[in-house]
């Protein structure tokens, strides 16, 4: 099931989250294909950030600067908006700062999740099709681990060896991981209470995690500390906690690929509302040491790296994702592996140190992944 222009072209779609990583990517995708973009979010993010380096904002058909906490004003943007689609973005996805603001992370990701769908319920509008994006995150803890990552690309969930599908128990130990639980029980209730019926909007989740991709610094995260690294001018060593940790990277524009096409199917039938993984396959995932070395190839010997000595974290050796769900009822793969997603990722941060135009660039990067796609579909 390929993404369809046609469909994109001149369509309303509420983008939460959309100044940030995933959210400004999917807009950059959303507006290259016609869409009237309508973004609600906070503020944009501190610089640097890739809403403003990819100027995000400059082909936006609306902003609304609201928290997704203010369930009032929440409301007034969906009846204000009258959006066809809507995609939930907006979070708080950061391990590590859900340990020190747990109370802020559960109001983010549970309460607002809770506010987004009932602005739905209440102003149902023209809304056809919604989006939930959580994460891979959110499944139960076999192996007693908690919270953190491999440089915050982990999470608690998970045991060694851990290979979740959609059916598997939901839960998590730390307040990030039970967060996006809660969201998606949250989703579940909601499809099931008020949009089961005919006429009502078709609601589905979407669970990846471990995105990489250029213009990411998002805190304790493994990619951007490494971009943060290499562009150290006293050139200290990244100090990483688990080298030997293995992690489902992949690039950004393989799960945001498959959101666009599950959002096209809601529009079309109630058979795909349910939760959706979106991960790489078996043999994409690979140790932090392996990343961390790829990296430092492509940056020429630049990236230096030591392990972390004296902090720990109980966390998973293991995590990936059972994207079976995916490929035989929507027909998405990834497109790129993690080779070519590290390639596309040094490409980005070396083009933006030289002083490049880097919306024409991203945007270019967008158009090569969606032929590639076509190109592998054809196949």
């Amino acid at each position: 099931m390929p993404i369809d222009p046609a469909f994109w072209e001149g369509r309303r779609v509420l983008l939460t989250g959309h100044t940030g990583f995933k959210g400004a990517w999917l807009s950059l995708w959303l507006q290259r294909l016609g869409a009237e973009v309508i973004g609600l979010a906070h503020s944009a993010p501190a610089p640097p950030s890739l809403y403003e380096i990819a100027g995000v904002g400059e082909r936006m058909h609306a902003e609304y600067a609201v928290d997704v906490r203010d369930r009032a004003r929440v409301c007034e943007a969906v009846v204000d908006a009258r959006p066809e689609v809507v995609a939930h973005l907006a979070a708080q996805p950061v391990v590590r700062r859900s340990l020190s603001d747990p109370v802020g992370t559960y109001e983010v990701n549970v309460m607002g999740t809770v506010n987004v769908l009932d602005a739905v319920r209440l102003q149902p509008g023209d809304v056809r099709a919604v989006l939930i994006v959580t994460s891979d995150k959110c499944y139960e803890n076999s192996g007693g681990a908690s919270g953190g990552g491999a440089n915050g690309d982990g999470a608690s969930s998970g045991g060694v060896g851990s290979l979740f599908r959609e059916g598997d128990p939901l839960g998590g130990v730390d307040p990030y991981s039970s967060s996006k639980a809660a969201a998606e029980i949250v989703t579940a209730a909601y499809r099931r209470s008020f949009f089961a019926g005919a006429g009502t909007p078709n609601i589905a989740s979407a669970r990846a995690g471990n995105v990489i991709g250029g213009g990411d610094w998002g805190e304790g995260r493994l990619v951007p500390d490494a971009v943060r690294a290499v562009s150290d001018p006293a050139g200290a060593p990244l100090r990483v906690r688990r080298p030997q940790a293995i992690r489902p990277w992949q690039h950004v524009l393989n799960p945001l690929g498959g959101y666009l096409v599950l959002l096209q199917e809601l529009w079309r039938s109630d058979a795909v509302a349910s939760a959706w993984n979106f991960g790489p396959a078996a043999e994409e995932a690979r140790t932090v040491r392996w990343v961390l070395e790829r990296l430092g190839e492509l940056w020429g010997g630049a990236l230096r790296w030591e392990p972390l000595e004296g902090e720990r974290f109980a966390e998973a050796e293991r995590l990936a994702l059972d994207s079976t769900h995916a490929a035989r009822g929507l027909g998405w793969r990834p497109t790129w592996g993690l080779e070519r997603g590290l390639e596309e990722v040094v490409r980005w941060h070396d083009a933006h140190r030289r002083g490049e135009e880097m919306r024409g660039f991203t945007t270019a990067q967008i158009e090569r992944f969606t032929a590639d796609t076509a190109t592998a579909t054809a196949r």
